[in-house]
């Protein structure tokens, strides 16, 4: 009788990864779905975060019950003379801060995922010849990845116009990693608000532009008041004067400077007003949602608008650059996508294709296989 092959990673349940990065949702969030997916698979599993006491993880991961290491880090890129010195010599003390870390947590494999504590924490563990992998959110890879993919084992792209930065023998096309809230909520299709909605947000602090122009929209959604809402996460600087418009224009709106179930916002909302960051790019596509796209303008080599131009390309979003965005234009694009419910139903369906809800499996998948010594045929002829 033929022997069925056992799961290589029967014997090393109870093995420990290290996310190292964040300091903004695009890089934290998908570190999130890839420890959820390593501990949904073995609940006896450890995940350690290593990130900057300034970043967003020191908000969040706590309220998950994820725990957290921080690095006094900072970046280089965009800072002058004076800085760029300063954070340089920072960096000899949190390269050995990640050697304590990891002499302390002692993890089977290190996975960066983007901002300043991913260098020297992957760094560290590659000197110390512990497993080293890299996931790469944008369009246009950051630097602090551009040269760990030099020499980490695996590299994980969200995007196929990525994956030639990297070596194409370590590197695989999986799409960014989404929570498992949003997972869950996708195949949630309970009672919705029989009003059109709108869900707005510009990143975990705002976005002052997209705030304003919404605003100044309401003058032209007059005609709509009593068949629309408002889901609008609006930072905290802005809340008040934004829940003020809402409420002498008589629009229904949630108004809030920080949307905690962002999941379940997603799920109740018609149509997107945000950013095109990595992460909303595949919560976006993950959900399948209909989408206006304001890409930052100022995001490390324009990465946004990369982002943005993809899935306007394929009829899964409106663009607008920040420079053309006011009231107007901004209000008589959600008027034409509420009187088009087809548009909106076609956009859904392109945004759909581009998803992949399985990008935090096949990441753990490629770790696990790679914490074995192994290397799935994926890569062995390069990224897919």
């Amino acid at each position: 009788m033929k022997k069925k092959p056992s799961d290589p990673c029967a014997d090393r349940r109870g093995i420990r990864m290290m996310i190292a990065g964040g300091g903004t949702g695009g890089h934290l969030f998908p570190g999130i779905a890839i420890a959820e997916e390593f501990l949904r698979r073995y609940p006896e599993n450890r995940v350690l975060f290593v990130g900057t006491e300034r970043g967003l993880e020191k908000k969040i991961l706590s309220g998950l019950g994820f725990a957290l290491r921080t690095l006094n880090v900072e970046g280089l890129k965009g800072r002058g003379p004076v800085r760029i010195l300063a954070s340089l010599l920072k960096i000899p003390g949190s390269l050995f801060a990640s050697f304590r870390i990891l002499r302390t947590f002692q993890p089977s494999i290190v996975v960066g995922v983007g901002g300043y504590a991913s260098g020297p924490a992957v760094l560290a563990a590659r000197l110390m010849g512990i497993p080293t992998a890299i996931a790469e959110q944008n369009a246009f890879p950051g630097l602090t990845n551009r040269i760990l993919g030099r020499f980490v084992g695996r590299i994980f792209v969200t995007f196929a116009a990525s994956a030639s930065w990297f070596p194409a023998d370590r590197t695989r096309v999986t799409g960014n990693p989404i929570r498992a809230a949003f997972l869950e909520d996708r195949q949630n299709n309970g009672e919705r608000d029989p009003r059109f909605t709108l869900l707005i947000f510009g990143g975990s602090q705002g976005a002052h532009a997209i705030n304003r122009a919404v605003m100044d929209a309401l003058n032209f959604l007059q005609p709509l008041k009593d068949r629309i809402r408002f889901i609008h996460q609006t930072g905290e600087k802005d809340r008040e004067a934004v829940a003020r418009a809402y409420r002498e224009r008589e629009f229904t709106a949630e108004v809030c400077p920080f949307i905690t179930e962002m999941a379940a916002a997603y799920r109740a909302a018609d149509l997107l007003l945000c950013r095109a960051g990595a992460t909303s790019i595949a919560e976006i596509t993950g959900g399948g949602k209909a989408a206006i796209l304001i890409p930052f303008p100022f995001a490390v080599n324009d990465h946004q608008t990369k982002n943005a131009k993809l899935l306007e390309q394929a009829g899964a979003a409106e663009l607008i650059p920040e420079k053309e965005l006011d009231g107007s234009r901004l209000g008589a694009l959600i008027e034409k996508l509420y009187h088009q419910p087809e548009v909106i139903r076609k956009m859904e369906k392109a945004a759909a294709a581009l998803g992949n809800i399985r990008a935090a499996a096949a990441i753990v998948d490629a770790c696990l296989g790679l914490i074995e010594n192994r290397a799935p045929a994926e890569f062995r002829g390069g990224a897919k």
